[in-house]
């Protein structure tokens, strides 16, 4: 496999937005592992191993736990999350499956005792720009790097 195009460089002003996007999700005030999980989720979902390395390794570094990484597969059979993270897992896992999931009420019902109004827009669009990301990542064939280390 290898890069078809680099985005950032045929048309850096086109993802500018996405950039800003990004920022403002930063700056939202959702928990920072909140956000780490929802991306790495969404990326599993959708397999793409760029944004799983980045993501996972950002979590890592803010001190996200391996065992919570590696259960994220299976989130809904660990009692590793909190109400308010498996609910939002439970709306990434619908919105990054909408063509099949429709987004049921029961996804969304589950986030009103856990997110305000506000913050269910800003999980919303969190789960749309992580999607969209995966979509160039894997669109444009990005690899992850690559660590020569084997595993212990």
């Amino acid at each position: 496999m290898s890069l078809r195009l680099d985005a950032s460089k045929a048309a850096p002003e086109s993802l500018r937005p996405m950039m800003a996007l990004e920022a403002s999700i930063k700056a939202s005030g959702l928990e920072h592992s909140l956000i780490e999980l929802v991306k790495t989720r969404a990326s599993q979902i959708n397999g793409c191993a760029y944004c799983i390395h980045m993501h996972t390794a950002d979590a890592r570094a803010a001190g996200e736990t391996e065992e919570r990484l590696y259960m994220l597969s299976a989130w809904w059979e660990s009692s590793l999350y909190t109400a308010r993270e498996r609910a939002a897992l439970l709306w990434t896992d619908a919105l990054t499956l909408v063509a099949e999931t429709r987004a049921p009420d029961t996804a969304y019902e589950g986030l009103k005792g856990h997110f305000t109004d506000a913050e269910i827009v800003k999980l919303t669009l969190l789960i749309t720009t992580i999607n969209a990301w995966n979509r160039i990542a894997i669109g444009f064939r990005m690899e992850h790097p690559k660590s020569t280390s084997k595993a212990a």
